[in-house]
């Protein structure tokens, strides 16, 4: 039960909660993080137990310094920030035992936590009274977080969504058959072969072709688009055209820099109430059953605006 009655943390706290779209964005600084970290594109890394001990330790500075950028909060002069004329101190700690340095003892502390495997993240206030620490040896002076401080956490968010990181969540067969081709094209190929129907992000490329520009390797001049078309599948971007074949087939919505891809058929008879989407030419498409026949994609690039959702 919450025992602080703290004006300068609800100072704060009513701060953030007005901020455009904080959550989606704390949310996007966070995932960011753990792609900066990863370094996929020059390393080929995508789990958290890849990672050195030291590139562990420093993900906390990452995750201060990127929510500082996304948000452009002001420095504090003891503390890490000032939000609201309020010095706040930044904490993320992997496993929730948050560690608390002198100069932020009786001070606000914004604590993060986030778990890629779980594809989560949490943020909240909490003011570190001296009541609410654990104070260990550390000749540093740091102390962790009680039972009852972490009790006393005012939570903004509490295990939200993090934008997925696919890779975590394939079978490992899967996964292992991204990466088996000699070629960062045809591991490309075979991702979009295998992550039908899902958000894939631009850092997921980059890691799977090691390449700094990923999205080249997707367009149709010469990437997966053109491929994988006499496979029938498709992938779908952030652009209007496409984003109405998205709707149409009841597809999750990618954003910029995300891509979703699946393998479409024309609709048939045994098809009836399925998602149906118009093409250019009249004819109507919809997600293959997995017994469908492989039969080639439409060009979607030139889907025209009679692309639309039925379930006739």
């Amino acid at each position: 039960m919450f025992q602080d009655t703290d004006s300068k943390l609800a100072a704060v706290q009513a701060e953030l909660a007005q901020t455009a779209s904080f959550k989606e964005r704390a949310a996007g600084a966070i995932r960011r993080t753990f792609d900066m970290l990863l370094d996929g594109v020059n390393t080929g890394r995508y789990r958290w137990e890849q990672l050195y001990k030291t590139e562990k330790t420093h993900f906390g500075t990452l995750v201060e310094i990127n929510l500082q950028r996304e948000f452009d909060f002001p420095g504090g002069e003891k503390l890490d920030y000032s939000i609201a004329g309020v010095e706040v101190d930044c904490k993320y700690s992997y496993s929730e035992s948050w560690m608390i340095p002198p100069e932020a003892h009786g001070e606000l502390c914004m604590v993060v936590a986030a778990s890629d495997q779980e594809s989560t993240w949490s943020l909240g206030l909490v003011r570190a009274r001296a009541e609410y620490l654990n104070f260990g040896r550390n000749r540093d002076g740091k102390a962790t977080l009680s039972a009852e401080g972490r009790a006393n956490i005012h939570w903004l968010y509490r295990d939200s969504k993090l934008p997925e990181n696919i890779l975590l969540h394939l079978p490992q067969t899967d996964v292992d058959a991204i990466f088996a081709p000699k070629t960062g094209q045809q591991k490309v190929n075979e991702l979009f072969r295998r992550a039908q129907g899902r958000i894939v992000r631009r850092a997921v490329i980059a890691t799977v072709a090691k390449q700094l520009d990923p999205m080249r390797r997707v367009r149709r001049g010469g990437g997966s688009r053109r491929d994988l078309q006499k496979e029938g599948i498709v992938i779908l971007g952030h652009y209007a055209g496409h984003q109405r074949v998205v709707a149409a087939l009841d597809l999750p919505q990618p954003r910029n820099g995300e891509v979703v891809g699946t393998r479409i058929v024309q609709k048939k008879s045994h098809h009836s109430g399925r998602s149906t989407f118009t093409a250019a030419d009249g004819k109507q498409y919809v997600v293959a059953l997995q017994d469908d026949p492989v039969e080639p994609a439409p060009d979607i690039d030139h889907i025209t605006n009679e692309a639309k959702a039925s379930q006739a």
